[in-house]
């Protein structure tokens, strides 16, 4: 093993095997054929360490903190943009503000940012936080990792708008891009939380309105299940200070009410044949931790090529908190490399 770094990252890629493989052991949550990977640090005797240093001065800040505890839905909202943009872009950012046939977003590049490279950019905030100016950071990492255009649209939120709205503007913003005469292959569909659960929205709804599915999509802890009903999200099933149950199932009720287990609500009930290559990051100390593993399940029984990414002790999004974390460094990297490689 080659000397040494404090921190490296040492990655297991595998190809899980169908059951009754005595090479392979199989977890009962993956299909057969799911490529899994599994993120964690390493010292040069091959110990693995814990979550970084960084990541655990975050945790300890956001639960001291109380940063989405507010008591109304409008400081929340304020409450959640404070802490996203607490990370400054960097100085040769340039953010461009557009409508996508009348969804307001912006176009955020970089000077390595192709032109025929676009990732369409979906928020996350349970479907009623949130918005382009709140993840603009995070949208400028991925455009440097990814050389790719990224534009951060801002859906209409619940409960001003609930479902299907979100689902009505992210399609609105995927055919406005085809009519700026890009070609489907040259589109990333991508999202965290929520806006990943809509990112898997939003290829269904392509399916189901027969329009051509983007070159690959990238889900970061995916919310695909708004009745909340995996096993990370019970009682006891995890310990995020960024995400709760009693949250995510009043947010559901929030955006979609009744109508939660509708297919373009909660993709978990969807029909994922046909979707494109399928990028799943999750950390194991998530609520949503289920949902991304049952995604990624039923996703590879549809037959759609799937690369499941769980981090060891990380949080919802982690992704999001700057370039100072070395967690969030390397799975935007990934996130840019997987791109890359399925819009060349």
């Amino acid at each position: 093993m080659p000397q040494a770094l404090t921190r490296l990252e040492f990655v297991i890629s595998f190809a899980l095997t169908p059951a009754g493989n005595d090479q392979a052991i199989v977890p009962t949550w993956l299909a057969p054929g799911v490529v899994m990977s599994i993120q964690c640090g390493f010292l040069p005797t091959g110990r693995m360490t814990m979550p970084s240093a960084e990541h655990e001065q975050m945790v300890a800040a956001l639960t001291a903190g109380g940063a989405l505890t507010a008591p109304t839905l409008a400081e929340q909202r304020v409450s959640m943009e404070a802490l996203m943009t607490a990370f400054p872009l960097a100085v040769d950012v340039q953010v461009e503000e557009t409508s996508a046939d009348g969804v307001a977003a912006d176009w955020v590049t970089v000077p390595g940012s192709r032109h025929d490279r676009v990732v369409l950019y979906l928020h996350g905030g349970g479907y009623v936080l949130g918005s382009r100016k709140s993840h603009r950071e995070l949208a400028a990492r991925i455009a440097r990792d990814a050389a790719a255009r990224v534009l951060v649209i801002e859906y209409r939120l619940a409960p001003e708008h609930p479902y299907p709205a979100a689902v009505e503007d992210a399609v609105a913003s995927y055919r406005w891009l085809l009519a700026q005469g890009l070609g489907a292959d040259r589109i990333a569909v991508a999202g965290d939380s929520a806006g990943g659960g809509l990112t898997v929205a939003t290829l269904v709804a392509l399916n189901e309105q027969r329009l051509a599915q983007p070159a690959c999509a990238v889900v970061m802890s995916p919310w695909i299940d708004l009745a909340g009903t995996g096993t990370s999200a019970q009682p006891g099933g995890a310990d995020d200070p960024l995400l709760t149950l009693e949250g995510l199932r009043n947010m559901g009720q929030v955006y979609a009410g009744a109508r939660c287990q509708e297919p373009l609500a909660s993709p978990l009930y969807a029909d994922l044949q046909h979707l494109p290559p399928l990028l799943i990051q999750v950390g194991t100390r998530e609520v949503l931790l289920d949902d991304a593993l049952r995604l990624a399940s039923r996703a590879k029984l549809a037959g759609v090529m799937v690369d499941l990414q769980v981090e060891e002790g990380l949080i919802h999004v982690w992704q999001a908190f700057g370039p100072d974390l070395p967690e969030a460094v390397s799975a935007v990297r990934q996130i840019g490399q997987f791109i890359r490689r399925w819009i060349a």
